[in-house]
């Protein structure tokens, strides 16, 4: 695998280390922004041990060029790159220009959302002020269209920045969305090389309390746009975490765009009386609305330059709106509290499934594993059932944080973190078993029965998808218990929504009891443990899971119950008896491993391969 060396010099790394940064972990050549230039060349800049660089890296345009070389023309990397490897940026080029919210000084203090390279002036926020960024953190920078004429596109950040003074008492950190237009050049007389079309919102993700008092999720940690049949439109993935001290909890919220413009087109925070409130803006707005783009769409002007003095003057002032954008349905269609990992990442792939489309959410943890996620609609979008399809580990390592992680074609994931890369399939239909029932009921909508097997369902190929089809396979077995001893008869469902139950039936007797957990028997999960065999437990034990209405069979287990006169002649085979201390260790284990998830996890065979 080709690496190419791209360190910071020793002069750069002593001065680093003379400022008091740390020499391993501060003073190297950290790479934070890796974009494609054009079709041949990538632009990648670095934090350079406290001293942003910028090059280009050349790529080759087919992979088969086997080209992979550092171009030798190093560039100044400041409000391209942070100075200090821990701040996060984001950035994207469009148009050979780079879009970057990033830090612009050593003490990491100026924070800024800039425009660089390209022909025209680099283009920065207002500087120290804290109406416009107040200590952000960047998440994800994109460009959506306003309208078909391309004057109006519209550049939207994401990020997230200590509440303004004030603002929201009680919450110190807010989730936001900026917009900037495109061809914003900035003003003639003031606002000279700053934005003069920056607005933002903030984004709230909440679940509603029974007493008035929301839980909130302000730590925007990813974004993913879903794109539409509209490119105006596209569907905005979010999520978020909690930096509440009593709880700890994650969400992913949706937002659409429709719903950004209108808190964009609605009033501007203000302050004003007494108390110096945020109170929405009442007075009169200039003509064209501050935040418009110049284009023939909107008033005729030909340039943010030829924008009047009252536009600029109101824009410098007023860059916050009142209203938050709330996500659709008025609430988070995951939510995950009390859990000992939180969300880091996400990324979305739309499957044409045999009964429409679905996005199946991949969502990136803390704890180096993957959530493969679907919401399906019960009755219609207001009311979406969320359906865990696999809980994935990644990473062998524990605690591995997933910093990235990209969706490639319709076949492969990729997730990065401290560890390396890490590729992973997006479906492994072969994981809900062999029956059809379980296929089906498994509802993962990249896989369908196809008469022998679960596989990957493709829209023109026959499947065989629907319940009245489903051929469940059942399992027997025969085991031997001794009385006075416990017996643990072992049966899960491999679907993660269905519920199993038990029923019991003694020889000779048509009729079948359902077991209920009380003094002598316990149902878990995992199946049924019976303290204490009695003279009557000896029967048949019937092992169902239900789900939707669907009931399958999965094991039928010949109890047959043996007393100590007969162990002690050496009837019972080491085979079929179980020891009361190694059932008590095995159900020891078996509650650990209950209380510490509540689903099952499947750990990927292959390692990462690091890069």
């Amino acid at each position: 695998m080709a690496q190419i060396p791209w360190p910071a010099s020793t002069s750069r790394r002593d001065e680093c280390k003379w400022a008091g940064k740390d020499l391993k972990s501060e003073c190297s050549n950290f790479i934070k922004v890796l974009q494609p230039f054009n079709q041949t060349h990538l632009y990648v800049c670095g934090t350079g041990a406290f001293h942003p660089v910028c090059a280009y890296l050349e790529v080759g345009k087919k992979l088969e060029d086997s080209v992979f070389r550092l171009e030798p023309q190093i560039e100044n990397g400041r409000g391209k790159s942070p100075y200090d490897p821990k701040l996060l940026t984001a950035s994207m080029l469009i148009d050979g220009e780079l879009y970057s919210g990033t830090s612009a000084d050593f003490m990491g203090r100026d924070f800024a959302i800039f425009r660089t390279l390209g022909q025209h002036h680099p283009i920065r926020t207002e500087q120290h002020d804290s109406r416009w960024l107040n200590d952000p953190r960047f998440v994800s920078v994109h460009m959506i269209p306003e309208s078909d004429n391309q004057e109006d596109d519209k550049i939207y950040l994401f990020f997230r920045e200590n509440a303004m003074d004030g603002e929201h008492a009680g919450k110190a950190t807010q989730a936001r969305i900026g917009q900037l237009c495109k061809n914003d050049f900035g003003g003639h007389r003031s606002l000279v090389n700053k934005w003069t079309t920056f607005l933002k919102a903030r984004l709230v993700c909440s679940v509603p309390g029974l007493n008035g008092i929301d839980t909130h999720f302000d730590e925007l940690q990813d974004v993913f746009l879903m794109s539409s049949k509209d490119p105006k439109n596209p569907i905005i993935y979010a999520v978020f975490t909690t930096s509440s001290n009593i709880f700890k909890g994650s969400a992913v919220c949706l937002y659409s765009m429709a719903d950004i413009r209108r808190v964009f087109l609605g009033p501007y925070a203000h302050r004003d009386g007494p108390n110096y409130q945020w109170v929405p803006f009442q007075g009169r707005v200039p003509y064209p609305r501050p935040g418009t783009c110049p284009s023939k769409t909107f008033g005729g002007f030909d340039s943010t330059k030829d924008l009047p003095d009252d536009v600029i003057t109101f824009a410098r002032g007023h860059p916050a709106m009142f209203n938050p954008v709330y996500p659709i349905n008025n609430r988070p269609i995951i939510v995950k509290t009390d859990t000992n990992y939180q969300f880091t990442q996400i990324v979305v792939d739309r499957v044409e499934a045999e009964d429409g489309q679905y996005d199946v959410m991949f969502i990136g943890t803390d704890m180096g594993t993957v959530l493969k996620v679907v919401s399906i609609p019960r009755g219609s979008w207001h009311d979406l059932e969320e359906i865990l399809l696999e809980e994935m580990t990644v990473f062998r390592v524990a605690y591995t944080h997933i910093y990235s992680i990209q969706l490639k074609g319709h076949q492969q994931l990729y997730l990065g973190s401290e560890l390396g890369v890490s590729q992973m399939p997006l479906h492994r239909c072969e994981v809900y078993g062999k029956a059809c029932a379980e296929c089906c009921l498994a509802r993962d909508p990249y896989c369908a029965w196809d008469g022998t097997e679960c596989s990957r369902y493709f829209p023109m190929a026959k499947r065989y998808a629907h319940t009245h089809t489903l051929i469940p396979t059942v399992l027997d077995k025969t085991v031997h218990g001794v009385e006075n001893s416990s017996t643990f008869l072992e049966c899960s469902a491999k679907s993660q929504r269905a519920l199993t139950y038990w029923q019991y039936q003694q020889a000779n007797d048509d009729r079948r009891q359902d077991i209920k957990t009380e003094d002598r028997f316990v149902c878990t999960e995992q199946g049924l443990l019976i303290r204490t065999l009695d003279k009557k437990d000896s029967g048949t034990y019937v092992c169902q899971a239900v789900e939707h209405g669907f009931m399958q069979t999965l094991l039928k287990v010949q109890l047959h119950q043996l007393h100590q006169q007969q162990q002690q002649q050496g009837l019972v085979h080491a085979h079929t008896h179980v020891h009361a201390h190694g059932l008590a260790a095995k159900w020891k284990h078996l509650q650990e491993r209950q209380k510490g998830r509540n689903r099952r996890t499947h750990e990927l065979e292959r390692a990462p391969r690091s890069v």
